[in-house]
């Protein structure tokens, strides 16, 4: 097992949406809570940027994702609109999470709301060749549904 440590900080004004954190053991993302000054509603097919209150430093082999929470898609509709979002690591502003609502009813983001959730991955260093042409495969460059629907 690895062991890192992210650093966060609580951006000022957010010391009541603290930081983000796992709801159970055995989780493997950490909830990100709304961190809005107002309510903000998303109509049907509306997306906005919401802020989490906080930002943080990782390890060069890390990055976090932000990905949707499922009650909120399977319930309300609402989910993330680049999923996973990516934060690199040499990223250092505000986490922010950008929502959509596929739901057919209006949804409203309070502060405090659970919104989103973070998971760590770790990036390995790749390094990327130019060649002149590719070892040959079985599958060859089928693909987008090419061994049926």
């Amino acid at each position: 097992m690895y062991d890192a440590n992210v650093k966060i900080t609580v951006l000022p004004g957010n010391e009541d949406i603290g930081m983000p954190q796992k709801m159970t053991e055995l989780a493997s993302g950490f909830d990100l809570c709304a961190a809005v000054s107002a309510p903000v509603s998303l109509q049907p097919g509306e997306r906005a940027l919401i802020p989490t209150g906080f930002a943080m430093a990782m390890p060069a082999n890390l990055e976090a994702q932000v990905r949707p929470r499922s009650g909120l898609a399977y319930k309300k509709g609402i989910t993330t609109l680049n999923a996973p979002g990516t934060i690199d690591a040499d990223y250092r502003g505000e986490v922010g999470v950008i929502l959509i609502n596929h739901g057919s009813e209006t949804f409203t983001v309070e502060r405090g709301d659970r919104i989103a959730q973070l998971v760590f991955q770790w990036v390995p260093r790749v390094q990327v060749t130019q060649v002149d042409s590719l070892d040959e495969t079985e599958r060859g460059s089928g693909g987008f549904g090419h061994t049926g629907v």
